[in-house]
């Protein structure tokens, strides 16, 4: 399906002031740059969005002209004039909304954060088949710490499973239309208080999907965020090591044997099959595996270091945590994941049919595309306890880059 008028909100009216001093965070220079300016080079840069719409603060004009300044020309090209904002992000995103508004309006629309600015080309795509596909979508990643639900006076209320929860972040992605009745609708009833528009969508009774989000699409909302984004894209140079990056390979394996029961757990995809596998949590052995690979390539221990056995708490435990936690430990490094390639021993059961099902909760997991995502398998020729059927193995490489004064 093709959308020829795609358009994005980007929300740039807060005061951002978390981060402490006098200029907004979205205004802060990172690499040379204002937070805003990269953010909308990288909305600029993709083929697809024809018409960018910023909201700003009534009094920012001298901050954003200033922005614009560092811009090509052919990216200022699809910036249309901003347009101030309200008092709170919903009332900005429907001055947005209401500025793409008429005769030439889009058919989608992408609304961003301005202080995410590692967005990528990958993530925009990823948004904008979603939004076509839903109608209303927003990318979101896998939490690894436990969340708990709080009564007003302290007590925890519910323990949510983390395997259900995702942290959402922008772009995210709706048919034009139906975003904008959605906020006039919330507007005419007196709502204004959602924080994001996956919340107002929901109110508003439209189904919302979640896609595969980006660890990297991090937000900027403390003073070490700048700092940390100020390194990021700071220019490589040999004179600040800490601003190479160096490749690190990191290998995994894993393998349980078969015991009764009626499916296996392989790449956080339930498969079914004769027989399950013996294992002190669900035995997935691929991320098992790409856990392994990981924390090798970061030279950080073991799964069983960080998730022991005898940890009672990981009894039967879903294993996509321990993969969440193995790339957040990358992320907190300042790390990229550049590959993750795992290869299934197993006579069965056969993975052809879930193999794109598996890539895909992967990268979903790990936060990357999912052409950086590669699974294979292959039977032992009927050689060892594989070719006995006696159980099933993963074995698994983590390709990632470090900064070199970390690495």
């Amino acid at each position: 399906m093709t959308f020829p008028k795609i358009a994005a909100v980007v929300v740039a009216a807060g005061r951002g002031i978390r981060v402490g001093g006098d200029t907004p965070k979205q205004y802060r220079r990172v690499g040379g740059q204002a937070v805003l300016t990269r953010t909308l080079a990288a909305l600029a840069a993709h083929p697809g969005i024809t018409r960018i719409q910023v909201v700003i603060a009534a009094d920012a004009a001298a901050f954003y002209d200033e922005c614009l300044g560092d811009l090509p020309p052919g990216m200022r090209a699809k910036l249309a004039r901003p347009v101030a904002g309200g008092a709170t992000r919903q009332a900005s995103v429907r001055a947005g909304i209401a500025a793409l508004a008429g005769g030439d309006a889009p058919e989608l629309v992408l609304v961003h954060d301005a202080a995410r600015p590692f967005v990528d080309e990958a993530l925009i795509d990823r948004a904008i088949a979603a939004a076509g596909t839903h109608g209303a979508a927003v990318p979101g990643v896998p939490v690894s710490d436990t969340i708990k639900v709080v009564e007003p006076d302290g007590r925890v209320r519910e323990t949510p499973k983390r395997e259900d929860l995702r942290a959402v972040q922008t772009p995210q992605a709706f048919r034009f239309a139906l975003l904008a009745e959605a906020h006039a609708r919330a507007a005419a009833e007196g709502h204004d208080g959602f924080t994001d528009d996956g919340a107002l969508a929901e109110w508003a009774g439209l189904p919302v999907a979640v896609f595969p989000g980006d660890l990297r699409n991090r937000k900027i909302t403390q003073a070490a965020d700048l700092v940390e984004a100020d390194r990021a894209f700071s220019p490589t140079s040999e004179s600040d090591p800490a601003m190479t990056l160096l490749t690190r390979l990191g290998t995994g394996f894993d393998v349980h044997a078969f015991t009764e029961g009626d499916h296996v757990w392989l790449g956080g995809v339930r498969i079914p099959a004769d027989r399950g596998v013996l294992a002190h949590s669900d035995g997935d052995v691929v991320l098992h595996a790409l856990t392994d690979a990981i924390l090798g390539a970061l030279a950080d221990g073991d799964i069983g270091v960080h998730f022991p056995p005898s940890d009672p708490r990981w009894r039967g435990a879903s294993s996509d945590q321990f993969l969440a936690d193995a790339v957040r430990r990358v992320s907190e490094r300042g790390g990229v994941i550049d590959h993750l390639d795992i290869t299934v021993l197993a006579e069965a059961p056969r993975i052809g049919a879930h193999r794109e099902a598996i890539r895909t909760r992967i990268a979903e997991i790990a936060g990357v595309p999912l052409s950086a995502v590669s699974i294979k398998a292959t039977t032992t020729e009927k050689l060892g306890f594989v070719g006995r059927a006696e159980g099933l193995a993963a074995q698994a490489a983590a390709t990632i880059r470090l900064p070199e004064a970390r690495a």
